[in-house]
C-alpha cells in the first residue's frame, strides 16, 4: 500500500515531498495578454505548501490556441515574468510547480481570437452549440505547432517551472489529432489509428527532446489524456488503452488520467468489470508513474486512488478549501471546508471564472 505521505523522485532527478497534487483548472484570471494577474498568483500562493506539486491552468503556446478569456499565455518572452512570478509564488514550502501547456484547437472561436478562424486536425465542427468549423492544418501549420510547444517548454524552463504538462485531454488539439471525430485527415497525421496517434508521438518526442538538450536539471514531463469520447466516431476506450501503451515506453515522467469520478466506468460494454483508472493503471504496469483524479474530497479517497495510481490530483476541493492537503497530511479532516460561502470567495480569491466552473460541476457545494 502506497502512503500518501511518502516523498517521491522521478527519473528525470526532482523529488516530491509527499504524492498529492493540486489538478490543474481553469481560472480565467489572466490578463487579455495571457499575462497573469496579482489575484491569480495569489490564489496559487494560497493553495500551495501542502501538497506536493500544483499544475497550473492551461497556458496557450500560441495566440491561436487561446480557448477563453483570462486564459494564462506561454506563446510570447514577454509573458516570463509574469510566468516567474507565477512559480515563484507556488514553490512554497517544498511544492513543485508544474506548467500545463495547450492549444484549443477547435475548442474556441472567432470573437476568443480576435477575428481568426479556428484550426484543427480537419474543417470539422466540434459538437457543440454554435461551434465553429475550424480551418484544417497544414503540413507547415503542423510543424510550427508542434515549435511552439518546445518554446513554450524552454519559457517554463527560463520561468523557473520544475516541469510541464502536455494537455492531451478535454477535446483541445492535441485530443483532435487522435480523435477519429475532429481528425478526418488522409495524410501521414491521419487515418488510422497509429496515424492519428503521429502527431503525439512526434510533440512528445520533441518535447523530451528539447528538455533533454537544455541541460536543466531536475525538469519533469507529464501528459495528460481523456480516455474516451461520446461522439461518434470518437476515441474509444481501447484507443486510450493504446495510446497509454504507447506513452508508457517513452522518456515521460508521469501520465495523468482526466476523469471526474475516479470509480467511473467506461461505456464501453468490454469494460465493464473495472474502472477505466484500474484498467489504465494495469494496461500502465508500472513503467511509468500514473495520476489518479475525480471527486477526492476525503483521506479515504486519497486511499481509494492510490490502489490504482502512484499520485493523487485534487482539484474542486482546494477550491473550496485552499489548505485542504495540510489537513488531510496532519489528521484534521473534520476541519476540512466542505462546502462555499459567497462570502468567502474574496479572501479565497475566487473571482467569478472560477465561481462558473463550481456552479457547473459542484453547485450543490455552494452557499449564499
Amino acid at each position: 500500500m502506497k502512503n500518501f505521505t511518502d516523498s517521491v523522485t522521478f527519473k528525470r532527478g526532482l523529488t516530491l515531498k509527499n504524492r498529492l497534487f493540486m489538478a490543474p483548472m481553469t481560472t480565467k484570471m489572466s490578463f487579455y495578454d495571457g499575462v497573469i494577474t496579482t489575484d491569480e498568483a495569489n490564489y496559487y500562493g494560497l493553495r500551495s505548501g501542502g501538497v506536493g506539486a500544483v499544475i497550473t491552468a492551461a497556458a496557450n503556446v500560441q495566440e491561436d490556441g487561446k480557448g477563453w478569456e483570462g486564459e494564462l499565455g506561454v506563446y510570447d518572452d514577454r509573458q516570463i515574468p509574469g510566468l516567474s512570478s507565477l512559480a515563484s509564488s507556488i514553490k512554497k514550502n517544498g511544492t513543485k510547480a508544474i506548467l500545463q501547456i495547450f492549444h484549443a484547437g477547435r475548442m474556441t472561436d472567432s470573437q476568443i481570437l480576435r477575428g481568426t478562424q479556428p484550426i484543427s486536425a480537419s474543417s470539422i465542427a466540434a459538437e457543440r452549440p454554435d461551434a465553429e468549423i475550424p480551418r484544417e492544418m497544414t503540413e507547415s501549420d503542423i510543424l510550427h505547432l508542434i515549435d511552439s510547444f518546445k518554446k513554450a517548454t524552454i519559457r517554463a524552463i527560463k520561468a523557473g517551472f520544475d516541469g510541464v504538462e502536455i494537455h492531451g485531454a478535454n477535446t483541445y488539439v492535441i485530443q483532435q489529432f487522435f480523435s477519429p471525430h475532429s481528425n478526418r485527415r488522409k495524410d501521414e497525421w491521419g487515418g488510422t489509428l497509429e496515424k492519428r496517434y503521429h502527431f503525439i508521438d512526434t510533440i512528445v518526442d520533441e518535447i523530451i527532446d528539447t528538455v533533454d538538450q537544455s541541460e536543466v536539471e531536475n525538469f519533469i514531463i507529464g501528459y495528460r489524456f481523456s480516455p474516451e469520447e461520446f461522439e461518434n466516431p470518437g476515441i474509444k476506450f481501447e484507443d486510450t488503452l493504446f495510446l497509454i501503451d504507447k506513452l508508457s515506453n517513452k522518456g515521460l515522467d508521469y501520465l495523468h488520467i482526466s476523469l471526474n469520478d475516479y470509480n467511473r466506468k467506461s461505456v464501453s460494454p468490454s469494460y465493464q468489470d473495472k474502472s477505466m483508472l484500474e484498467y489504465v493503471y494495469q494496461k500502465i504496469n508500472n513503467r511509468v508513474p500514473l495520476i489518479g483524479i475525480g471527486d477526492v474530497r476525503t483521506s479515504k479517497d486519497v486511499k481509494n486512488v492510490l490502489e490504482n495510481a502512484d499520485f493523487v490530483a485534487v482539484g474542486r476541493s482546494m477550491i473550496i478549501d485552499p489548505h485542504w492537503a495540510q489537513k488531510i497530511l496532519d489528521n484534521k479532516e473534520p476541519l476540512i471546508r466542505t462546502s462555499l460561502s459567497m462570502y468567502d470567495r474574496e479572501e479565497l480569491f475566487i473571482q467569478d471564472g472560477l465561481t462558473e466552473f463550481l456552479e457547473f460541476m459542484m453547485p450543490e457545494r455552494l452557499k449564499e
